[in-house]
């Protein structure tokens, strides 16, 4: 019977050591993490992904006449694939933007497109808390602050013009770059390119902001 317990012990301590280095192997190399849900287990991380932002995605295409129409979610309704949440805000790289957008402008009876603006909004996690329970955790009344920042400018024949990083990125580059020690070392870092003497470098103009404040209409449906 001590033989069969000890048996027992090497065998789950060799299980517990070959898992681990089972998952050590599969995080290196990016081997079937997302394989199978049991692969939580093996391959986890703490907290992965979560941000203390909440982020939501507006498509909105600007007309000739200046009106701007939205174009997520089309007329006809959105699509909830978890939740609450429609799934343009679940596509937090801008995948489908371009799609999405277009699929609204192929099948809506609309004047023609100037241009067509995707918009982030960010705001911190704290102000979904429901007010009693802002009340008790807080001190100070709940002042709801949110942020918008366009994340591309897409033209009307599907063509991406320009893309800007988000919101939470910027904000770390500023971060960064109002650290002058963390500058000093990027600036000694800082590869070495040779120009052409005489030459000119254009500067970029900076993203238009969108007025969250003018007025979206919705884009009718064709045959309406």
């Amino acid at each position: 019977m001590r033989f069969i317990k000890r048996g027992l012990s090497y065998l789950t301590i060799a299980s517990y050591v070959g898992i681990l280095l089972f998952g050590i192997f599969c995080h290196t190399f990016t081997y079937r993490t997302g394989s199978h849900p049991g692969m939580y287990y093996i391959v986890w991380d703490m907290f992965c992904g979560w941000s203390a932002y909440s982020v939501r995605t507006h498509i909105v295409g600007e007309g000739i006449s200046g009106k701007y129409y939205e174009l997520s979610p089309g007329p006809w309704g959105d699509f909830y694939p978890y939740g609450k949440l429609g799934r343009r805000h679940y596509d937090t790289t801008g995948d489908a933007w371009v799609r999405m957008a277009m699929n609204t402008l192929d099948k809506t009876e609309h004047e023609p497109m100037l241009r067509i603006l995707c918009i982030e909004e960010t705001w911190c996690k704290k102000y979904n808390l429901p007010d009693m329970v802002w009340d008790q955790r807080y001190e100070e009344p709940k002042d709801f602050q949110n942020y918008y920042r366009l994340r591309r400018v897409i033209t009307p024949e599907g063509v991406v013009a320009q893309t800007y990083v988000p919101w939470l990125t910027r904000q770390v580059t500023l971060q960064i770059n109002d650290n002058p020690r963390l500058v000093a070392e990027m600036n000694r870092g800082r590869p070495f390119f040779a120009a052409t003497i005489g030459s000119q470098i254009e500067a970029t103009a900076p993203p238009q902001q969108h007025d969250p404040n003018l007025p979206v209409h919705l884009a009718s449906p064709v045959g309406n």
